[in-house]
């Protein structure tokens, strides 16, 4: 069985990276367009891993975490989130650690840590 993983991300070169990344891995990748499409798809389907952009079109990633952790879903609570951004201001990753994100990366996206941090949560199937 293939693990899930939920990454929320309006930029379609970014998704296609990832996708191809993660299904090399042997995992399965399911895609959100928004924050609240995404947060719909996590209470959805069974998710394993979130990897979150966190300027997305509608909703900002931090509130797409909040609202995962607080989700009527209980398992979302629990859910690892790795929150995946451009931003790199200081005080940036705090915010991500304190909307409910594990991790925090920075893009552009590095195939070597995503591989690592994604297996980290959820090992390779």
């Amino acid at each position: 069985m293939r693990n899930n993983v939920l990454y929320i991300e309006d930029n379609p070169d970014n998704m296609m990276l990832v996708k191809r990344a993660l299904s090399a891995r042997g995992y399965n990748l399911l895609e959100a367009e928004d924050g609240l499409s995404g947060v719909v798809v996590a209470e959805n389907e069974e998710v394993d891993l979130v990897l979150l952009d966190i300027n997305l079109p509608d909703i900002d990633g931090y509130e797409v975490a909040r609202r995962l952790r607080n989700s009527h879903k209980s398992t979302l609570a629990y859910v690892p989130i790795i929150a995946i951004t451009a931003n790199a201001l200081k005080g940036d990753a705090e915010r991500a650690l304190e909307a409910g994100c594990d991790v925090y990366m920075s893009k552009p996206i590095n195939i070597r840590e995503l591989w690592a941090r994604v297996e980290a949560f959820v090992p390779s199937p």
